[in-house]
Parts: structure tokens; C-alpha cells; sequence
């Protein structure tokens, strides 16, 4: 009995197929381009497991429909990636393979696997952040994922222009929320580099690190997690752990006491394969509660 998992990023699909003991068998990964060309490689991908694939976990970028009683359930909405708006991803996946399908985002994914398995094992609550081409948040508690109407979409909230940054923002859709002032292109196009070519004593740094400290303490003051972890490739840059928890500190002035920082907020302990581990658990999860 095999599980399938398809991690769908903004940049590229990573598909893996897991044994029963959810042990990564064989992954691969392929150009997000067109749903026409990346799903062929998607379904060919899988095709040669096809028999002894029990489920599937799909974790996608979004804006998605997570409602199962929804004529757009299992559908990518208004993304935007034109090429990818309103792509019925669940139905297409359907109607190559038999078998149950989850379906979450792609940052819920990566939640589910650090809960799982990472340093959301033996807390009731975990928050995942992903900081790098865009900024994405999922929030599990006692198992479940916190939604309501649809999933959060917790890289869009507002954060105050620190006072040494002139930078306006890069979302189109509201300047300087978190995705706008933090994520990787914004970095990119604040400075004219990417960031990881920006010296780790670059003062921008603390900029960043204050954006993201904002974040934490958002997080904080309205959801009182266990633990908050830091994922994406701006968190890769191994100084800005400790610069968060600092600005995050000096923000917070001893309001609410939380967990001890250093198990507080963390960078994954599955680094790279939170996600796929995240949607091979979801995987095996949908496929043991529909053999019951």
C-alpha cells in the first residue's frame, strides 16, 4: 500500500510516493508552468504506482476552495497565476486515479507534517509560516486546521513600515502587508538582489526581522499557540532566527509570557520535506477514514 503526495508551489510541484510507514520511496519535481504541461508530468509521475496507490494529498498554492459541499470544491480560484485560475485540480486528479484525495494548502500541508512529525509532536497547537517567494500561514489545533469561510491567508496582514524602510510594499493588492514588505521578491526588489546575496551584516536584515517579529506577535496575541515555526527560504538564512526573537521581544514588552523562545518560535525540524510529509500523512489519513 502506497500514499501520494503532491506539494504545488508557486515555482515548482514536488510529487513523492510514501510506504505505509510514510518512508519517502521516490520524489521528483517539475516546473510550475501551465496546468496543461505540469499536470501530464504530475499524472506520469504517478501512473507506475497507480495499483497500489491507497491516497493522494494534495497541498496547492492558492487562493483554493476548501469546501467539499462547493460546486468549486477541489479548485485553485482566483490565483494569481492566470494560467491556473479557476483549475479544477481534485476533479482532474479524479478522473486519472481511483482513489481518495486531500486537499488542503500548500502551507497547511507543511503545518500538518511539522505536527506530525516535527516540533508540533505532543503540543495541541502549531502555526506554520512560510517566508520566501510569497508568504503563506496554516494553523492546526488539536488536529484540525483553523478555518472558517476559507482557508487564512495569513501573509496578507498588515505590519507597520519600519522607520529606516522607504519601501512601499510589493502586494498589488495591499502594499505593505507581510507578503509585501517581507517575502523574497520584495527583498529582491528593495535592494536590487536576491536575498540570499545579501551579506548577513547588511542593517536590512533587522528590517526583516522586525517584519516578521510583527508577525509573530500577531500570531501570538490572537491565537496563544504552543509553538510558531519559521519555514520558507528567507528563514534558511541561519542569523535571522535569533533577530526575530529579539525584535519579537522588544515588541511583545513582557505583555503575555510564552513558552521559553528557543521552543517557541523555530525554523522546521523537517526542513525541506515538511510539506510532502504533510501531504503523505493527509494522505494516509483520507484513505483510512474512507475505508471505515
Amino acid at each position: 500500500m502506497l500514499y501520494g503526495s503532491i506539494e504545488a508551489g508557486g515555482t515548482k510541484f514536488v510529487c513523492a510516493v510514501g510506504d505505509e510507514t510514510l518512508e519517502i520511496l521516490h520524489r521528483e519535481s517539475f516546473p510550475t508552468t501551465n496546468p496543461e504541461q505540469t499536470m501530464k508530468d504530475v499524472v506520469a509521475f504517478f501512473k507506475p504506482y497507480e495499483e497500489q496507490m491507497a491516497g493522494i494529498g494534495i497541498g496547492s498554492f492558492g487562493p483554493i476552495d476548501i469546501h467539499e459541499d462547493s460546486p468549486t470544491y477541489g479548485f485553485i480560484t482566483s490565483t494569481p497565476k492566470v494560467a491556473w485560475q479557476n483549475f479544477d485540480f481534485v476533479g482532474m486528479m479524479k478522473r486519472e486515479f481511483s482513489v481518495p484525495i486531500a486537499w488542503t494548502t500548500d502551507v497547511n500541508a507543511a503545518a500538518y507534517g511539522e505536527y506530525r512529525f516535527g516540533h508540533g509532536q505532543d503540543v495541541d497547537s502549531v502555526v506554520y509560516y512560510t517566508i520566501g517567494t510569497g508568504v503563506g500561514g496554516g494553523a492546526i489545533q488539536k488536529g484540525r486546521f483553523v478555518e472558517g469561510f476559507s482557508h487564512p491567508e495569513m501573509g496578507h496582514m498588515l505590519v507597520v513600515p519600519h522607520v529606516d524602510d522607504s519601501y512601499k510594499g510589493n502586494c498589488p493588492f495591499h502594499g505593505n502587508c507581510l507578503e509585501g514588505m517581507a517575502a523574497g521578491p520584495a527583498i529582491e526588489k528593495r535592494l536590487g538582489k536576491k536575498g540570499a546575496d545579501v551579506p548577513e551584516t547588511d542593517p536590512f536584515w533587522l528590517i526583516e526581522a522586525e517584519y516578521i517579529a510583527q508577525c509573530v506577535y500577531n500570531t501570538t496575541l490572537m491565537l496563544s499557540p504552543d509553538v510558531i515555526i519559521l519555514g520558507g527560504g528567507v528563514m534558511k538564512q541561519t542569523h535571522m532566527l535569533e533577530k526575530v526573537r529579539k525584535a519579537f521581544t522588544k515588541l511583545m514588552q513582557g505583555y503575555v509570557q510564552t513558552p521559553p523562545l528557543a521552543t517557541y518560535i523555530v525554523t522546521p525540524a523537517l526542513e525541506d520535506n515538511a510539506g510532502t510529509m504533510g501531504c503523505l500523512a493527509l494522505a494516509q489519513k483520507v484513505a483510512c477514514s474512507t475505508e471505515k
